[in-house]
């Protein structure tokens, strides 16, 4: 029974990750429209006539085409949402309600019908008809896609629509619209998303708020005072590390709008549940009762956003029914806290494993290894980004910790939180939740991948930190210490293997930068006919090179290279266009026989170290 709950729960996560992830990145044209619904209505802030022609077609038009693109894109790219956004004018078109539910269905679907017929053209189209096949493909598909949401989704998505439009104002016309709260605050902590905000009453409260000019639906959900009340009362009442940090994440969760971080308090101690449910289901009496709502969804939510997109009218009963949300849930969870007052210093750490478990299972992620051992050595490092479902939540507070660590060590570099699906090109390292790795890395391969297995105290961050210091040094091109005097070698393969070692122990190669040594010998011997050779790697085995770098080997007793004694080794890592520089520098300064016969003679590694670093 428990692994079927299990997969239930797992199932309605993947598919309310679906819902969020075709709403989360398109909040601010959400946000956008409310503004200018708060503003330019003629019951808003400067009520507006000229202005408020926009409040319809961004709603009909411009919302849903989003949602659509937003949506085909996730499931095949840049292909994906051009065709999801066409076939969303279909249900849009055809229908005089906003379509945001219709988008939401023709998005994904228009993307894998795209996806299939790609498919069946695969290594079928002759060179030169690529644009052609794929443009008219795209286009033709898009006609059928089109015509299919104008005739039949659309129509479905209006019947459905008015089924959960007419069941929403039956609990609205009963009163029991506060009630909701017992379902959506333990949705919120098991479910670990934003679909039932972004997925359920944001496009039910969109289709009220166009002709009401406002919903309460859009408050249940973000309304922040039931997990601040939560946190307010372990900072007064709980014991150990929970009692330590609920102040920090109250403040957080209150005015940065993030809730994610104050699920493991209640799933620590599950009782504390019905302190949520208490305070939320106060508030919402309080919003019915003086006939409250918001003219868009707030996102995230905190007391700040939520008065954001508050008409003006409501701004006093919507401060006061958060504010009693807060106390209510408060004086709950203290009784609770007071009733079950043991002490556990591991609990909170267990609740934050088990929702990061529980967050695996609905992205059917696993455990993988990414960057085992981190190394940035020889890479240029600008942009880290620390990857989530929605890129808020815990990856925002992931982000904030690294990006004060960084700060505080003086680092350079662009610390920023994203959605997986929003990963941009040329980001150079991706830091994720273990379960989430797979995933980014899927979606921005040519990155570095770090996993974590807690976003908010993971030891891995002080490792990133430490790496980028070392790697913002960057290693000199010689170290006076890889220049070796060594009387007797067998064979310039002996002697390639010991260059190839040098450069392999201070981090300027790769092991696979030796065999790209050996090939250079095979395909081009690298003996000047001074007494001196210059071994260096093949152009394919640029890729191992990490950072510039020089060894050398003095040998007095000589080595036979090819039909030559060669007494002066030197082995050169180039990297990027510094290969040519190096060799050309070598090959001036010691370009006589009798300067490479003096300093093995002399056995001077000091003159060495002087003609090759000056």
């Amino acid at each position: 029974m428990g692994n079927e709950a299990t997969g239930f729960r797992a199932r309605i996560q993947k598919f309310g990750g679906v819902l969020s992830g075709m709403v989360m990145p398109n909040i601010g044209a959400f946000i956008t429209w409310g503004l200018i619904t708060a503003m330019f209505l003629k019951t808003g802030w400067f009520p507006n006539e000229k202005i408020a022609v926009l409040i319809d077609p961004m709603l009909k038009y411009l919302l849903p085409t989003l949602i659509g693109y937003t949506g085909g894109k996730n499931f095949y790219g840049d292909r994906g949402g051009v065709i999801g956004a066409a076939a969303t004018m279909g249900v849009i078109v055809g229908s005089d309600i906003p379509m945001f539910m219709g988008a939401m269905i023709m998005g994904p679907l228009a993307a894998i019908c795209m996806k299939r017929v790609d498919r069946l053209f695969e290594g079928r189209i002759k060179p030169g008809f690529e644009m052609i096949v794929n443009n008219f493909s795209c286009g033709i598909l898009g006609i059928f896609l089109v015509l299919a949401a104008f005739f039949a989704i659309g129509p479905f998505v209006q019947v459905l629509n008015h089924v959960m439009s007419s069941g929403v104002n039956v609990i609205i016309d009963h009163g029991l619209t506060p009630f909701a709260s017992v379902f959506i605050e333990p949705a919120k902590v098991l479910f670990l998303n934003n679909a039932i905000n972004h997925g359920i009453l944001g496009p039910l409260g969109i289709t009220q708020a166009a002709e009401a000019g406002k919903s309460i639906l859009f408050i249940l959900e973000p309304n922040p005072g039931p997990g601040v009340g939560v946190l307010l009362a372990y900072t007064f009442f709980g014991t150990g590390t929970a009692k330590k940090t609920a102040p920090g994440v109250a403040i957080i969760h209150a005015f940065g709008g993030i809730h994610e971080p104050y699920f493991p308090y209640i799933l620590m101690k599950p009782q504390m549940i019905l302190a949520s449910i208490c305070g939320a289901v106060s508030g919402n009496f309080i919003f019915q009762m003086f006939g409250c709502g918001l003219v868009a969804t707030a996102s995230p939510g905190s007391y700040f956003s939520v008065l954001a997109v508050a008409p003006k009218s409501d701004y006093l009963p919507i401060i006061a029914g958060m504010l009693v949300s807060t106390a209510v849930s408060f004086a709950v969870g203290a009784f609770i806290l007071r009733l079950c007052h043991d002490s556990d210093e591991e609990a909170l750490q267990k609740a934050v494993a088990k929702k990061d478990s529980m967050k695996a299972e609905g992205t059917g992620g696993g455990l993988i290894g990414a960057q085992e051992v981190i190394d940035f050595t020889g890479k240029v490092i600008k942009k880290v980004y620390v990857a989530c479902d929605a890129g808020m939540g815990s990856s925002a507070m992931g982000a904030s910790i690294l990006k004060d660590k960084a700060k505080q060590a003086g680092l350079d570099i662009e610390v920023k939180n994203v959605a997986i699906p929003n990963l941009p090109e040329d980001v150079d390292v991706v830091v994720t939740h273990e379960s989430l790795t797979e995933r980014a890395m899927r979606e921005r391969p040519e990155a570095i991948h770090i996993s974590v297995d807690n976003f908010l105290s993971s030891p891995k961050y002080d490792e990133i930190v430490s790496k980028l210091k070392q790697a913002s040094s960057p290693l000199p091109v010689l170290k006076k210490e890889n220049i070796k005097v060594i009387h007797k070698l067998n064979s310039k393969e002996d002697a390639i293997h010991m260059i190839a070692q040098m450069l392999l122990k201070d981090g300027y190669v790769t092991e696979g930068y030796e065999e790209g040594m050996l090939l250079r010998e095979k395909e081009t011997p690298t003996n000047l006919g001074n007494g001196m050779a210059i071994p260096h790697g093949v152009l394919e085995a640029k890729k191992e090179i990490k950072s510039s770098g020089i060894a050398a080997l003095i040998v007095p007793d000589g080595v036979l290279w090819n039909d030559e004694t060669v007494r002066l080794i030197i082995g050169i890592a180039g990297a990027d266009q510094e290969h040519l520089s190096i060799l050309s520098n070598v090959a001036l300064t010691l370009n006589q026989e009798e300067a490479v016969q003096k300093i093995v003679d002399d056995q001077d590694v000091e003159e060495l170290y002087h003609i090759l670093t000056k």
